[in-house]
């Protein structure tokens, strides 16, 4: 069966509020448009996921908010600043055929970078910028099963604007 996994970095989040938290900052103008445009971009191409697991940031949440996915979102505490290895532990869980991850660097560029047989040629794929979005897919029976799968896409607000 085929398995499809949408890993998304967060949008452009602002450094502008010394006293909010780093878990509170929001996105900017510039991280909520190009969000919005990944997100149409996915539409557009059909990669509609069944399930968003989301970090409980302030910024992921907005990130997913502007996306405007289909989907069941959950919110994950644990995928604040996770790690390849945590984001990886809670994909193996899923049941759905469709998952969109939304998180954190260096954690999600990590994860898009083990799991890419192949990796694509755009030189920012290895420093995973915000908003960048890769698409994967696993011929395997369940989440549990993945090594690594085909790189169908890898996508940056850069790119979309080129």
């Amino acid at each position: 069966m085929t398995h499809k996994l949408i890993l998304i970095r967060h949008g452009k989040s602002g450094w502008d509020d010394d006293a909010l938290d780093d878990y509170d900052r929001t996105l900017t103008d510039r991280g909520r448009t190009d969000a919005a445009a990944m997100g149409a971009w996915l539409r557009a191409q059909g990669h509609a996921p069944d399930v968003i697991l989301c970090s409980s940031a302030q910024r992921t949440r907005e990130t997913a908010t502007a996306l405007d996915l289909p989907g069941t979102l959950k919110l994950v505490d644990a995928l604040y600043l996770a790690s390849s290895d945590v984001l990886l532990r809670h994909i193996a869980k899923q049941t759905a055929a469709s998952i969109a991850v939304i998180a954190h660097n260096p954690g999600i560029g990590d994860l898009a970078t083990r799991l890419a047989r192949q990796p694509p040629t755009d030189p920012r794929f290895d420093s995973y910028p915000t908003s960048a979005t890769t698409v994967l897919t696993f011929d395997v029976p369940d989440w549990s099963s993945i090594t690594t799968g085909i790189c169908t896409a890898f996508v940056t607000p850069r790119s979309l604007n080129a």
